[in-house]
């Protein structure tokens, strides 16, 4: 078999051949970061986001090193915490809290933590375990 020469690629034409440079994952946020300026965390919301993310941590930490019961009500905790913060703030401050219409996600984040809370409280110890 006879390899074809591979035509000239004009690299102003836009299209990406094997030889073309890609640029990296740090060439790309440099540009992003010339353009805008970036603000951690935006919102209030956002920042509420995050105690919410570290409080579910340590609740499945907790549950899977220590006392599950107490794991499980810190998770339950976390998920509560998130409907009320969902429930009160306004639509341009809930940050990432917001994903759905404000009823959805305060219904599924309070569902969720309250069903968590009632199998902690209703589940029957277990001898010997």
């Amino acid at each position: 078999m006879t390899e074809e020469p591979r035509p000239e690629r004009d690299p102003d034409a836009g299209d990406v051949g094997a030889d073309a440079e890609v640029p990296t994952a740090p060439e790309i946020a440099e540009e992003i970061a010339e353009v805008e300026e970036r603000r951690y965390p935006s919102t209030l919301g956002g920042a509420l986001y995050i105690l919410v993310l570290i409080a579910g941590a340590v609740g499945v930490a907790w549950s899977g090193w220590g006392d599950w019961r107490i794991g499980v009500t810190v998770l339950a905790g976390a998920l509560l915490a998130a409907a009320l913060f969902r429930l009160v703030l306004p639509q341009p401050d809930a940050g990432m809290l917001a994903v759905r219409h404000r009823f959805v996600d305060v219904a599924l984040f309070g569902v969720v933590g309250g069903v968590l809370i009632f199998l902690v409280r209703t589940i029957p110890n277990q001898p010997g375990l």
